[in-house]
């Protein structure tokens, strides 16, 4: 006889997650492993292997993730305007930077909502921070909370404290004008952003180097860090029932991130890359049942199923 007592369906219950879990962690783990150079060329990330110097690349990757909102191919066509008029060192432009000649020579750069006074804004502050702490992983070091679960308080007392700098060598007043859209660049998790960009430079910075990310700062576990929350990542995580929220927001960011944990509670944000570039560079939408067929995902993926 079959036994049908609410105890016995958690039981059935519990192993069926078990085996889902499992089944998701190998998925995930095979995908992480077929990442390639192809995906790296179609992303903003690429710029900071363009340097040999860990100074470089923190810089390179400041102002990538920065700007790392919209369509991906106005990204990388930005992004090269940028660092072609910066020259061969990053850090070295910065640490020679000067708002007034950056105002002249960003003259008329254009990206979404930001435009050459922002980008002089993120220059100084990267100046400023490599000026106080000779670099920016040192600088954010000193807004870390390393007793918390994750880096939401790191991540609110950095961004507060980049926005208190002085910007009036660039704006004319030392307050960040009104109009201007700078403040966009560093969002806190306080307001309820998901702070994408900068949650996708912590995880480039902070995650081992593994051809992909770059393993310069020491001072964050990679398990406290928080997976960026694009529109792939929003659908895919979705899709596979890592999230039922619906609004991408810093609570949906954590809650990813949290189930994320339970496959791998050291490094959970190591699935970000190779799951958001199934959209970027494989074309993911959840519409096309052709291309669902061959994902690597498709048995537990809810867009996939007819």
């Amino acid at each position: 006889m079959t036994d049908r007592s609410p105890s016995s369906w958690r039981a059935v219950k519990s192993e069926w997650c078990s085996v889902k879990s499992t089944r998701l962690r190998t998925l995930l783990e095979n995908l992480y492993a077929a990442r390639s150079l192809a995906h790296l060329a179609n992303d903003p990330l690429s710029f900071c292997h363009r340097y040999r110097t860990a100074e470089d690349r923190e810089i390179a990757g400041l102002i990538a993730s920065c700007f790392a909102y919209g369509n991906v191919k106005i990204i990388l066509r930005n992004l090269e305007t940028i660092f072609a008029r910066m020259g061969p060192s990053p850090r070295r432009f910065v640490e020679e930077f000067e708002p007034a000649q950056g105002l002249l020579l960003f003259a008329g750069f254009k990206h979404r909502f930001n435009d050459g006074r922002d980008l002089c804004a993120l220059l100084l502050a990267a100046r400023t921070m490599i000026e106080e702490a000779d670099t920016i992983g040192t600088f954010f070091l000193g807004c870390h909370d390393e007793s918390a679960d994750d880096i939401t308080p790191s991540l609110t007392e950095f961004s507060a404290a980049i926005l208190a700098m002085d910007y009036s060598a660039v704006f004319g007043s030392r307050e960040i004008p009104a109009g201007s859209y700078f403040p966009f660049l560093f969002p806190s998790p306080a307001s309820g952003s998901a702070c994408k960009r900068l949650c996708m430079y912590l995880r480039w910075m902070v995650r081992p180097a593994d051809g992909i990310d770059l393993g310069l700062w020491h001072g964050v576990s990679p398990a406290r860090l928080v997976i960026p929350v694009d529109a792939h990542i929003q659908r895919i995580s979705r899709y596979l029932g890592l999230t039922r929220r619906s609004q991408a927001d810093w609570r949906m960011a954590r809650e990813i991130t949290r189930a994320l944990r339970e496959l791998d509670p050291f490094d959970p944000v190591k699935y970000d890359f190779p799951l958001c570039h199934l959209g970027i560079s494989e074309g993911c939408d959840g519409r096309d049942r052709l291309r669902c067929t061959a994902c690597p995902i498709t048995e537990l993926c809810e867009g996939g199923r007819p």
